[in-house]
């Protein structure tokens, strides 16, 4: 296994929104044994920012399916719920370069875009219906969403450890992208989208390669201007192929035939687990 060995630091970043699916598995599974093939250390991060569907029995089962596993990694566990104010600073600097704007768009898109997005539901790009004149520095609205304005145009290029040489080109394959999303109610605080908490993350955490799924593959060229516009380290990414069911749509939480804790419930062992994680 050809795994990038110097000083590796690889995360876990699961949501509780949901039980771990067998896709899941087979991602963290890859991201367990390229950390210890390097030598290296595996952390969890609690990805808990959806105040709606995260719920602590899923962050509860989600411990006990990866032990069950076999999947070891080093404490403590990171909870983003703990965080807004590190996401906020991060944000804060977005908003005095210039980089950012508002966005009064409707609600409902907002929530969808909080989460990871995927390859079968990547936020569209952007119509620009809010867009201001370049150069445009705005002040902080606390009823407004905000967008990182991309450079159309540019091609974002990097080396993938998993699908080889990629490249995006903003405005074309992304467009202005959500990082900060107003509060969704009376009572709520604003949050990050998944973007800038991913990326704050990684860097406070200095993790050297981030393992996920190909699903992830567009996000990472919105993470890379991220990490250059807040004048963070760059990170080397390893995209995983995808499972999928028998009919061949994407695993995900709904698929509970699939999900650990029900193939627990089955009898399968670990290792029979574990011999199910080539993609279809």
């Amino acid at each position: 296994m050809d795994v990038p060995a110097a000083h590796y630091i690889g995360r876990l970043a699961p949501s509780p929104t949901g039980l771990l699916h067998l896709g899941h598995a087979a991602t963290f599974w890859i991201a367990y044994q390229r950390a210890r093939a390097a030598g290296g250390k595996l952390l969890l991060r609690n990805e808990d920012l959806d105040p709606q569907r995260s719920q602590p029995q899923f962050v509860d089962a989600m411990l006990q399916d990866l032990a069950w596993l076999g999947i070891e990694w080093q404490p403590p566990m990171l909870s983003q719920s703990a965080r807004l104010d590190a996401y906020r600073e991060a944000f804060d600097r977005l908003l005095a370069s210039g980089t950012v704007y508002p966005c009064t768009c409707s609600r409902r898109k907002l929530a969808q875009m909080t989460q990871a997005p995927h390859e079968d539901d990547d936020e569209p790009v952007y119509s620009g219906r809010c867009l201001p004149a370049r150069g445009t520095v705005s002040s902080f609205d606390s009823n407004a969403s905000y967008r990182f304005r991309v450079p159309d145009g540019e091609s974002i290029q990097f080396a993938d450890g998993g699908f080889g040489p990629q490249s995006y080109i903003p405005g074309r394959d992304f467009g202005d992208f959500l990082v900060w999303r107003r509060p969704l109610g009376p009572r709520q605080p604003g949050a990050p989208s998944y973007q800038l908490a991913c990326v704050v993350d990684d860097a406070f955490m200095s993790i050297t390669e981030v393992v996920r799924g190909a699903d992830l593959l567009r996000s990472t060229a919105r993470q890379i201007l991220l990490q250059r516009a807040l004048g963070l380290p760059p990170v080397t990414y390893f995209h995983t192929p995808l499972l999928r069911d028998a009919t061949g749509v994407r695993l995900a939480k709904r698929h509970d035939a699939l999900a650990l804790r029900t193939l627990r419930q089955r009898g399968l062992s670990p290792a029979e687990v574990r011999s199910r994680f080539t993609p279809e």
